[in-house]
Protein backbone atom coordinates (compact mmCIF):
# COMPACT_ATOMS: atom_id res chain seq x y z
CA UNK A 1 0.00 0.00 0.00
CA UNK A 2 1.94 3.63 -0.80
CA UNK A 3 2.43 5.66 1.83
CA UNK A 4 0.22 8.92 2.66
CA UNK A 5 1.92 12.46 2.82
CA UNK A 6 1.93 12.30 6.48
CA UNK A 7 3.81 9.18 6.97
CA UNK A 8 6.51 9.79 4.28
CA UNK A 9 7.54 13.48 5.20
CA UNK A 10 10.71 14.05 7.07
CA UNK A 11 10.63 14.60 10.69
CA UNK A 12 13.74 17.55 9.59
CA UNK A 13 13.25 21.12 9.24
CA UNK A 14 15.97 23.08 7.86
CA UNK A 15 17.52 26.23 9.32
CA UNK A 16 20.13 28.49 9.84
CA UNK A 17 22.16 30.01 12.90
CA UNK A 18 24.31 32.43 12.68
CA UNK A 19 26.64 35.24 14.11
CA UNK A 20 29.26 37.87 14.24
CA UNK A 21 32.66 37.17 15.17
CA UNK A 22 36.37 37.64 14.10
CA UNK A 23 35.06 40.53 11.85
CA UNK A 24 33.11 38.16 9.88
CA UNK A 25 30.13 35.58 10.95
CA UNK A 26 30.05 32.10 11.58
CA UNK A 27 27.19 29.96 10.54
CA UNK A 28 25.41 26.58 10.72
CA UNK A 29 22.79 25.45 8.52
CA UNK A 30 21.11 22.30 10.32
CA UNK A 31 18.41 19.74 9.78
CA UNK A 32 17.09 19.03 12.93
CA UNK A 33 13.89 17.77 14.55
CA UNK A 34 11.21 18.93 16.99
CA UNK A 35 13.55 17.64 20.29
CA UNK A 36 16.71 20.64 19.76
CA UNK A 37 15.96 23.63 21.41
CA UNK A 38 17.80 25.69 18.87
CA UNK A 39 18.26 29.10 21.08
CA UNK A 40 20.21 27.09 23.48
CA UNK A 41 21.60 25.84 20.36
CA UNK A 42 22.70 29.24 18.84
CA UNK A 43 23.94 30.36 21.78
CA UNK A 44 26.17 27.39 22.44
CA UNK A 45 27.63 27.60 18.80
CA UNK A 46 28.02 31.67 19.44
CA UNK A 47 29.56 30.48 22.79
CA UNK A 48 32.11 28.10 21.13
CA UNK A 49 33.18 30.71 18.64
CA UNK A 50 33.51 33.49 20.98
CA UNK A 51 35.80 31.13 23.26
CA UNK A 52 38.39 30.36 20.23
CA UNK A 53 38.59 34.34 19.31
CA UNK A 54 38.98 35.30 23.27
CA UNK A 55 42.17 33.11 23.75
CA UNK A 56 43.36 33.15 20.49
CA UNK A 57 42.88 36.73 18.80
CA UNK A 58 46.11 38.96 18.22
CA UNK A 59 43.39 41.59 17.85
CA UNK A 60 42.43 41.34 21.61
CA UNK A 61 44.91 42.82 24.00
CA UNK A 62 44.14 40.30 26.94
CA UNK A 63 43.79 37.15 24.93
CA UNK A 64 45.69 34.14 26.29
CA UNK A 65 47.59 34.89 22.81
CA UNK A 66 48.76 38.09 23.29
CA UNK A 67 49.97 37.03 27.05
CA UNK A 68 51.71 34.39 25.60
CA UNK A 69 53.00 36.56 23.04
CA UNK A 70 54.10 39.36 25.77
CA UNK A 71 55.63 37.20 28.19
CA UNK A 72 59.13 36.72 28.88
CA UNK A 73 61.71 34.74 27.44
CA UNK A 74 62.00 31.41 29.04
CA UNK A 75 59.27 31.59 31.40
CA UNK A 76 56.53 28.98 31.28
CA UNK A 77 52.70 30.19 30.68
CA UNK A 78 50.06 28.46 31.45
CA UNK A 79 47.62 27.82 28.61
CA UNK A 80 44.14 26.96 28.01
CA UNK A 81 43.76 23.48 26.62
CA UNK A 82 41.88 24.55 23.23
CA UNK A 83 44.82 26.95 22.62
CA UNK A 84 47.43 24.12 23.58
CA UNK A 85 45.78 21.76 21.05
CA UNK A 86 45.64 24.54 18.42
CA UNK A 87 49.32 25.19 18.93
CA UNK A 88 50.09 21.57 18.57
CA UNK A 89 48.49 21.48 15.56
CA UNK A 90 50.49 24.55 14.15
CA UNK A 91 53.78 23.62 14.70
CA UNK A 92 53.25 19.83 14.05
CA UNK A 93 52.62 21.14 10.38
CA UNK A 94 55.16 23.88 10.61
CA UNK A 95 57.80 20.91 10.52
CA UNK A 96 56.08 18.94 7.95
CA UNK A 97 55.76 21.66 5.68
CA UNK A 98 59.26 22.73 6.44
CA UNK A 99 58.36 25.82 7.67
CA UNK A 100 55.65 27.12 4.12
CA UNK A 101 53.26 27.16 7.51
CA UNK A 102 54.85 28.91 10.77
CA UNK A 103 52.59 30.20 13.52
CA UNK A 104 55.20 32.93 14.43
CA UNK A 105 54.96 35.32 11.89
CA UNK A 106 52.93 38.31 14.01
CA UNK A 107 55.94 40.57 13.60
CA UNK A 108 55.76 40.25 10.20
CA UNK A 109 52.05 40.69 10.08
CA UNK A 110 52.20 43.68 11.85
CA UNK A 111 54.69 45.07 9.62
CA UNK A 112 53.49 45.07 6.52
CA UNK A 113 50.25 46.34 7.13
CA UNK A 114 47.62 43.19 7.68
CA UNK A 115 47.67 43.18 11.77
CA UNK A 116 46.16 44.97 14.72
CA UNK A 117 49.15 47.52 14.73
CA UNK A 118 49.24 49.37 11.76
CA UNK A 119 47.19 49.40 8.34
CA UNK A 120 50.07 50.25 5.76
CA UNK A 121 53.65 48.71 5.80
CA UNK A 122 56.22 50.15 7.67
CA UNK A 123 60.13 49.94 6.40
CA UNK A 124 61.38 50.39 9.96
CA UNK A 125 59.55 47.41 11.24
CA UNK A 126 59.91 45.16 8.13
CA UNK A 127 63.63 45.59 9.01
CA UNK A 128 63.40 44.39 12.26
CA UNK A 129 60.68 41.32 11.61
CA UNK A 130 63.35 39.94 8.96
CA UNK A 131 66.16 40.21 11.32
CA UNK A 132 64.50 38.42 14.10
CA UNK A 133 63.06 36.06 11.73
CA UNK A 134 65.99 33.55 11.93
CA UNK A 135 64.83 30.55 13.35
CA UNK A 136 61.45 28.47 12.53
CA UNK A 137 58.71 28.72 15.34
CA UNK A 138 58.76 25.02 16.29
CA UNK A 139 62.21 25.36 17.38
CA UNK A 140 61.75 28.52 19.34
CA UNK A 141 58.32 27.57 21.14
CA UNK A 142 58.43 24.57 24.08
CA UNK A 143 54.72 22.93 25.17
CA UNK A 144 54.57 20.82 28.23
CA UNK A 145 51.02 19.47 27.38
CA UNK A 146 50.87 17.39 30.67
CA UNK A 147 50.93 20.56 32.58
CA UNK A 148 49.20 22.71 29.85
CA UNK A 149 52.23 25.46 29.51
CA UNK A 150 54.55 27.05 27.19
CA UNK A 151 57.84 28.60 26.72
CA UNK A 152 59.40 30.88 24.55
CA UNK A 153 63.05 30.28 23.94
CA UNK A 154 63.91 32.69 21.45
CA UNK A 155 62.05 35.92 20.67
CA UNK A 156 58.78 35.02 18.97
CA UNK A 157 55.39 36.48 18.37
CA UNK A 158 52.45 34.28 17.69
CA UNK A 159 49.95 34.81 15.13
CA UNK A 160 47.26 31.39 14.94
CA UNK A 161 45.30 33.34 12.37
CA UNK A 162 45.91 30.49 10.10
CA UNK A 163 44.03 28.19 11.66
CA UNK A 164 42.05 29.57 14.07
CA UNK A 165 38.77 29.90 12.51
CA UNK A 166 39.30 26.24 10.66
CA UNK A 167 39.37 25.22 14.38
CA UNK A 168 36.42 27.53 15.35
CA UNK A 169 34.29 25.57 12.79
CA UNK A 170 35.67 22.27 14.56
CA UNK A 171 34.38 23.30 17.50
CA UNK A 172 30.79 24.23 16.01
CA UNK A 173 30.80 20.80 14.84
CA UNK A 174 31.61 19.50 17.87
CA UNK A 175 28.78 21.36 20.13
CA UNK A 176 26.28 20.65 17.22
CA UNK A 177 27.03 16.45 18.03
CA UNK A 178 26.66 17.05 21.64
CA UNK A 179 23.02 18.39 21.07
CA UNK A 180 22.05 15.40 19.07
CA UNK A 181 22.80 17.59 15.72
CA UNK A 182 23.43 14.81 13.32
CA UNK A 183 23.13 16.48 9.51
CA UNK A 184 25.07 19.82 9.98
CA UNK A 185 27.23 22.46 7.84
CA UNK A 186 29.29 24.45 10.04
CA UNK A 187 31.18 27.73 8.27
CA UNK A 188 33.16 30.71 8.79
CA UNK A 189 34.66 32.45 6.10
CA UNK A 190 36.45 30.07 3.93
CA UNK A 191 36.44 27.41 6.16
CA UNK A 192 33.75 24.76 5.96
CA UNK A 193 33.06 21.09 7.63
CA UNK A 194 30.21 18.80 7.03
CA UNK A 195 28.44 16.58 9.92
CA UNK A 196 27.78 13.64 8.60
CA UNK A 197 25.17 14.27 5.17
CA UNK A 198 22.18 16.02 4.46
CA UNK A 199 18.99 14.86 6.50
CA UNK A 200 17.70 13.64 2.66
CA UNK A 201 21.62 11.34 2.56
CA UNK A 202 22.74 13.91 -0.03
CA UNK A 203 25.83 15.30 1.02
CA UNK A 204 26.48 19.26 1.48
CA UNK A 205 26.83 21.02 -1.90
CA UNK A 206 29.72 23.60 -1.25
CA UNK A 207 30.92 26.70 -3.71
CA UNK A 208 33.97 26.54 -4.85
CA UNK A 209 34.86 30.31 -5.10
CA UNK A 210 36.51 31.83 -8.20
CA UNK A 211 39.63 33.70 -6.98
CA UNK A 212 38.61 37.21 -8.47
CA UNK A 213 39.17 40.20 -6.77
CA UNK A 214 36.82 42.30 -8.48
CA UNK A 215 33.61 40.18 -8.32
CA UNK A 216 32.51 36.79 -5.80
CA UNK A 217 31.71 33.81 -8.76
CA UNK A 218 31.54 30.41 -7.99
CA UNK A 219 34.09 28.59 -10.24
CA UNK A 220 32.85 25.10 -9.01
CA UNK A 221 31.14 23.20 -6.39
CA UNK A 222 32.66 20.46 -3.71
CA UNK A 223 30.65 17.84 -2.30
CA UNK A 224 31.31 17.14 1.31
CA UNK A 225 30.00 14.35 3.88
CA UNK A 226 31.98 14.04 7.68
CA UNK A 227 34.57 16.34 6.01
CA UNK A 228 36.16 19.89 5.83
CA UNK A 229 37.46 22.21 3.84
CA UNK A 230 39.46 25.56 3.97
CA UNK A 231 40.20 27.66 0.74
CA UNK A 232 43.34 30.26 1.36
CA UNK A 233 44.22 32.63 -1.77
CA UNK A 234 45.33 35.95 -2.13
CA UNK A 235 42.65 37.88 -4.07
CA UNK A 236 40.64 39.23 -0.79
CA UNK A 237 43.22 40.59 1.17
CA UNK A 238 46.59 41.74 -0.31
CA UNK A 239 49.12 44.43 -0.98
CA UNK A 240 49.43 45.80 -4.58
CA UNK A 241 52.86 47.95 -5.40
CA UNK A 242 52.84 48.75 -9.10
CA UNK A 243 52.08 45.38 -11.33
CA UNK A 244 53.03 43.15 -7.64
CA UNK A 245 50.25 41.73 -5.85
CA UNK A 246 51.38 40.56 -2.05
CA UNK A 247 49.19 38.25 -0.43
CA UNK A 248 48.40 38.92 3.18
CA UNK A 249 49.94 35.21 3.90
CA UNK A 250 53.19 35.73 5.02
CA UNK A 251 56.32 33.67 3.73
CA UNK A 252 58.25 32.93 7.12
CA UNK A 253 61.34 31.52 4.95
CA UNK A 254 61.88 34.97 2.90
CA UNK A 255 60.25 37.04 6.09
CA UNK A 256 58.17 38.82 3.35
CA UNK A 257 54.29 38.24 2.40
CA UNK A 258 53.38 35.73 -0.66
CA UNK A 259 54.36 36.63 -3.68
CA UNK A 260 53.73 33.74 -6.49
CA UNK A 261 51.83 32.66 -8.98
CA UNK A 262 48.83 30.48 -6.51
CA UNK A 263 45.76 32.34 -6.75
CA UNK A 264 43.96 29.82 -4.35
CA UNK A 265 44.46 26.30 -2.69
CA UNK A 266 41.67 24.73 -1.58
CA UNK A 267 42.11 21.44 1.15
CA UNK A 268 39.81 18.96 2.21
CA UNK A 269 40.95 16.73 5.69
CA UNK A 270 38.88 15.57 8.19
CA UNK A 271 39.48 18.87 10.95
CA UNK A 272 38.69 22.07 9.52
CA UNK A 273 41.73 23.44 11.84
CA UNK A 274 44.16 20.97 9.50
CA UNK A 275 42.34 21.89 6.09
CA UNK A 276 42.77 26.05 7.29
CA UNK A 277 46.45 25.46 8.16
CA UNK A 278 47.38 23.28 5.12
CA UNK A 279 45.68 25.72 3.07
CA UNK A 280 48.49 28.13 4.24
CA UNK A 281 50.98 26.08 3.90
CA UNK A 282 50.57 25.23 -0.02
CA UNK A 283 49.85 28.87 -1.05
CA UNK A 284 52.84 29.82 0.67
CA UNK A 285 55.03 26.71 -0.56
CA UNK A 286 53.89 27.87 -4.46
CA UNK A 287 53.07 26.43 -7.64
CA UNK A 288 55.50 23.59 -7.62
CA UNK A 289 56.63 22.75 -4.28
CA UNK A 290 52.74 23.15 -3.41
CA UNK A 291 51.45 20.42 -5.02
CA UNK A 292 55.11 18.43 -4.77
CA UNK A 293 54.10 18.91 -0.84
CA UNK A 294 50.36 17.96 -1.06
CA UNK A 295 51.62 14.21 -2.99
CA UNK A 296 54.25 13.75 -0.16
CA UNK A 297 51.92 14.28 2.81
CA UNK A 298 48.85 12.68 1.42
CA UNK A 299 46.55 15.78 1.19
CA UNK A 300 43.87 16.11 -1.18
CA UNK A 301 43.51 19.70 -2.65
CA UNK A 302 42.68 21.94 -6.06
CA UNK A 303 45.84 24.29 -6.30
CA UNK A 304 44.38 27.41 -8.86
CA UNK A 305 47.15 29.29 -10.66
CA UNK A 306 48.10 31.98 -12.29
CA UNK A 307 49.61 32.24 -15.96
CA UNK A 308 50.05 34.50 -18.80
CA UNK A 309 46.59 32.60 -20.22
CA UNK A 310 44.58 33.09 -17.26
CA UNK A 311 44.03 30.52 -14.43
CA UNK A 312 44.60 26.82 -14.59
CA UNK A 313 43.84 23.89 -12.06
CA UNK A 314 46.19 21.46 -10.65
CA UNK A 315 45.14 18.86 -8.07
CA UNK A 316 46.27 16.48 -5.66
CA UNK A 317 43.36 13.55 -5.27
CA UNK A 318 43.67 10.22 -3.88
CA UNK A 319 47.69 10.23 -4.18
CA UNK A 320 47.64 11.54 -7.30
CA UNK A 321 49.08 14.65 -9.55
CA UNK A 322 46.78 15.78 -12.30
CA UNK A 323 48.00 18.93 -14.13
Amino acid sequence: MPKTSSESASPFTRTTLNGPTMGTRWSATVDVDATIDLEILRQDLAAAVEQVDDQMSPWKHDSELMRLNRAPLDTWVELPAEMLEVLVCALDICRLSAGAFDPGIGALVDAWGFGAVRDAPDAVAIRSARQAADRSTHECLELDLPTRRARKRNPLQLDLCGVAKGYAVDRMASVLLQHGVQHALTALDGELRAVSSQASGAPWAVALEQPETERRAVRGVIELQDLAVATSGDYRRYLQVGDVRFAHNMDARRAAPVNNAVASVTVLARTCMHADAWATALLVAGPQAGPALALARGIDALFILRDRDGLREVSVMDGRLQR
